[in-house]
C-alpha cells in the first residue's frame, strides 16, 4: 500500500507539473502571435504605378484616373486644362491576397487587365517577416487607328508586363518600395527602341497628417537605346484619405496610366516643365459579407 501510494502520488504530481508546462507554452505562444503589416500604403496605385496593396476577398474598387495637358502650355490652355486624359478602372479582390483589374484609357483608346497577388507579407510577432511582396502581371492593347497605328496589325497593338513590388512600411507615417518591371512591346522603332525594356520603380509615402500623405515615384529605364527621345516617369503625389474613398492629386510628366505608356513611352521632360497635373479616385465597394465586416482596406 505505501508502495502504491507513493506511485500514485508521484504519478499525480508529474501529471500537475506537466499541465503547467503545457499551460505555460500555450500562454507564452498566445502572446507571440504574428501580426501582419497593414496599409502600407492606403490604396492600390502609388501615383501612376501599382503599389503593393491588394483590395480584400469580396471588395471592388472603382478607379477614376485623369491626367490634363502640361503646366507649361500657358494660360490660353488654362495650364493644361483644356485638354484631359482619362482612365477608368474596375479592381476586384478575389481573395485578401489575389485579385484581378481592367480598365480602359482615352489615350490610344487602350484597354488593360491584369493579375496581382501578394506572395509575401510583412509581420512582425511570432514569425516577423521584413517586406511585403506583390507580384503583378498585366496586358494592354491599343485600339487606336489613326496616325501610324492605323496599319498594326492585332499583335502589333499588344503589350505586356511583369513587375516584382516590394515594400517596408518603416513607420506608422513612412513607407518605401521597390518596383522592378518588364515592359515588352510587339511593335517598336527598331532603331530607336528595344521591345524588351526593363526599368526599377522607386517610391514612397510620408504621412502628413492622420488623413493626408506625400507619394513620390521615379521609374528608370536600364536598357534603352541611346538617342531615344523618351525619358524616365517621374511623379509626385498628395493623397487625401475620406473614408472610402482616396482622392489623390498628381503631378507627373507621362500621360500615361498603364505601364507600356508610362514606363516606355514617357515623352516629355520633368525637369523641362512638361509637368501634366491630375487626379486618382478610388471608391470601395464591398460585396461580400466578409469585406462588409472588415470594413477596411488592406
Amino acid at each position: 500500500m505505501r508502495l502504491l501510494t507513493t506511485v500514485l502520488f508521484l504519478f499525480v504530481t508529474s501529471l500537475v507539473y506537466a499541465q503547467e508546462d503545457l499551460l505555460e507554452e500555450l500562454e507564452k505562444q498566445q502572446g507571440e502571435q504574428t501580426d501582419l503589416t497593414l496599409q502600407t500604403f492606403k490604396g492600390t496605385r502609388l501615383i501612376n504605378g501599382h503599389s503593393v496593396e491588394t483590395k480584400p476577398g469580396g471588395a471592388l474598387e472603382f478607379i477614376i484616373s485623369h491626367r490634363f495637358g502640361t503646366l507649361n502650355s500657358g494660360s490660353y490652355n488654362l495650364w493644361g486644362l483644356d485638354a484631359s486624359t482619362i482612365r477608368l478602372g474596375l479592381e476586384y479582390g478575389i481573395t485578401d491576397r489575389f485579385g484581378v483589374g481592367v480598365g480602359r484609357s482615352s489615350l490610344d483608346k487602350s484597354f488593360d487587365g491584369y493579375l496581382k497577388y501578394k506572395l509575401l507579407h510583412q509581420a512582425s510577432g511570432a514569425q516577423p517577416f521584413p517586406f511585403t511582396m506583390t507580384l503583378l502581371a498585366s496586358a494592354q492593347y491599343k485600339t487606336n487607328k489613326s496616325g501610324a497605328d492605323e496599319a498594326l496589325s492585332s499583335r502589333d497593338r499588344l503589350s505586356y508586363a511583369v513587375q516584382a513590388l516590394l515594400a517596408r512600411k518603416i513607420s506608422s507615417g513612412f513607407s518605401l518600395q521597390l518596383a522592378p518591371i518588364l515592359v515588352h512591346r510587339n511593335a517598336v522603332d527598331q532603331d530607336l527602341f528595344v521591345n524588351d525594356l526593363v526599368a526599377l520603380g522607386i517610391g514612397g509615402r510620408a504621412r502628413l497628417t492622420r488623413s493626408v500623405s506625400l507619394h513620390l515615384e521615379y521609374y528608370a529605364r536600364l536598357n534603352e537605346k541611346e538617342g531615344n527621345p523618351n525619358h524616365d516617369a517621374i511623379g509626385v503625389g498628395i493623397d487625401i484619405e475620406t473614408g472610402g474613398h482616396v482622392f489623390q492629386l498628381v503631378f507627373t510628366n507621362t500621360l500615361g496610366m498603364m505601364e507600356r505608356i508610362f514606363v516606355a513611352e514617357t515623352n516629355e521632360d520633368f525637369f523641362d516643365g512638361d509637368i501634366h497635373f491630375g487626379f486618382n479616385i478610388t471608391r470601395t465597394f464591398q460585396l461580400s459579407k466578409k469585406a462588409r465586416q472588415s470594413g477596411r482596406d488592406w
